[in-house]
């Protein structure tokens, strides 16, 4: 009989490189917002794989960088305590981008967490040729002694599940799963619609404005009368020019931001939604501290 196996995975990696998109391709759902800015992921967000033969916990994290304000400071050591309790970590490495100072910084932090078991996964096998795939292999293999090595593409789920096998195979016997058989993530539903809100905002939007965009959820009204739920959420900005890009003119960007984020919300949901969206300044508040701590950080 094969021995029941959970335990915790942390997937690491520089900001872009496809972790939050392999996240949500393991759980079958999902849980982590995805964009093609860096530092989409601000939280270690937790999804649930269950397999007959054991559970992994995966806990996507903000890409490790080399922070610049203090947001990107507590976004790092969210990360590096996260890391201290992890049983695998998952390194990953896109297959269609040479390995870069990026990669190497984070690969020496990895140093700093002996007990975590360390993997490597070349990410985005589907957007590299065959021959490139099979160089970012060699060139991963010489960054380290990795438990394992495994090249996946989470789009069209390529090797997903031997990646799911070999990450079970390093977790730790236990008697029984550590979450019931129909979680998929521990994060709570206004901290999920909040995501959905700012994934939204992201879209579209120029370099320098994602980082400032903050969202949260005020109230969740569920009126029954109406089978019905109101979602009442602030979009928080550093500066005026940004509020105006955020509501576009005449209101157009915000409304369009709205309705993608309320089709996802009744996805998650199982109801229709009224979403209520508010825009405020929060001046500067990747750098105050006070404002960090009341937007969540």
């Amino acid at each position: 009989m094969t021995e029941y196996r959970a335990g915790f995975v942390s997937i690491v990696g520089r900001p872009n490189v496809g972790k939050s998109t392999l996240t949500n391709a393991l759980v079958g759902e999902k849980v982590a917002i995805t964009s093609s800015k860096p530092q989409t992921t601000r939280r270690a967000i937790r999804g649930i794989v269950h397999r007959e033969h054991g559970q992994l916990i995966l806990v996507d994290t903000p890409g490790l960088h080399r922070p610049r304000t203090l947001l990107g400071e507590r976004l790092n050591t969210l990360v590096q305590s996260t890391l201290g309790d992890v049983d695998v970590i998952a390194f990953c490495v896109p297959a269609n981008e040479a390995i870069g100072p990026g990669d190497r910084f984070i690969n020496e932090q990895l140093d700093q967490y002996p007990r975590a078991k360390k993997v490597a996964i070349v990410t985005k096998t589907d957007a590299a040729p065959k021959v490139k795939v099979a160089e970012q292999l060699l060139a991963v293999s010489e960054l380290r002694e990795w438990a394992s090595i495994i090249p996946v593409s989470a789009p069209t789920g390529e090797q997903l599940d031997v990646l799911v096998d070999e990450l079970l195979a390093l977790m730790p016997e236990s008697e029984h799963p550590l979450y019931p058989a129909e979680t998929l993530t521990d994060e709570d539903v206004t901290e999920r619609i909040a995501e959905f809100v700012r994934e939204a905002a992201l879209e579209g939007v120029s370099d320098e404005l994602p980082h400032s965009i903050a969202v949260t959820v005020d109230d969740l009204i569920e009126r029954d009368d109406k089978d019905l739920v109101e979602v009442y959420a602030n979009v928080f900005v550093e500066r005026d020019s940004q509020k105006g890009i955020i509501i576009g003119k005449g209101g157009a960007r915000l409304k369009e931001v709205g309705a993608t984020a309320r089709e996802q919300v009744e996805r998650l949901l199982g109801r229709r939604v009224y979403l209520a969206l508010h825009v405020k300044v929060a001046k500067d508040w990747q750098r105050d501290p006070k404002q960090l701590g009341r937007l969540g950080f």
